[in-house]
């Protein structure tokens, strides 16, 4: 069984030194280290000691955040882990997924961010039906508005190109398209419901 560390610091001008001295007390003899934000998924460092740890082996970190960018990418990573058979150590937290009450722990770090995950849907989800009820649907504004589309049709119907009013009113040409086919379509569905009814009131 082989301890593998990892160290990470976010910039060039930080020091990995009280991170490595803490993997070297903790039994390391291979580490592996990063120069870059947590943030970044880009991390050949962690990479290369996740490849590296073999079944039997503890991969240990000084802090869970020298690991993981969020809670959801730290249980990824630990959960990926412990399917390989490697365990997992954070010295200051004092957690070892080779123990039960570590093992314990990332279950409730699993639940906890599934709880985040679903509390951030129920979110969303009311803030679109309160949206919806005060008129307004969720999503990016059209680029195309009903007043820009009027304009465009009048501009049209006056003898210049799609292209030309699509210049005129700061629009991309294919946006402009696509509303005034949209617009046709919906006309012509107007018309055959107009003329439908028409035809049973005949009746």
């Amino acid at each position: 069984m082989a301890h593998v560390g990892y160290a990470r610091v976010s910039t060039l001008e930080q020091d990995p030194a009280l991170q490595l001295d803490a993997l070297a007390v903790a039994g390391c003899t291979k580490v592996f280290e990063d120069r870059a934000s947590g943030a970044r998924a880009d991390r050949p460092g962690l990479q290369k000691a996740l490849d590296y740890a073999r079944e039997g082996d503890v991969l240990i970190v000084w802090k869970l955040d020298r690991l993981g960018r969020s809670l959801p990418h730290l249980i990824e990573t630990v959960t990926a882990l412990e399917k390989r058979g490697v365990g997992f150590r954070s010295v200051t937290e004092a957690i070892d997924t080779t123990t039960s009450g570590g093992r314990l722990i990332f279950h409730l770090f699993g639940a906890l961010g599934q709880f985040e995950r679903d509390l951030i849907q129920e979110r969303t989800r009311a803030g679109l039906v309160a949206a919806a009820a005060r008129g307004r649907k969720g999503g990016r504004k059209p680029v195309v508005t009903e007043e820009k589309l009027e304009r465009a049709r009048a501009i049209i119907g006056k003898g210049l190109t799609v292209r030309e009013a699509a210049t005129r009113l700061k629009v991309g040409k294919t946006a402009l398209y696509e509303a005034l086919r949209v617009h046709e379509a919906r006309a012509r569905v107007t018309v055959a419901g107009i003329r439908h009814a028409s035809d049973l009131s005949v009746c």
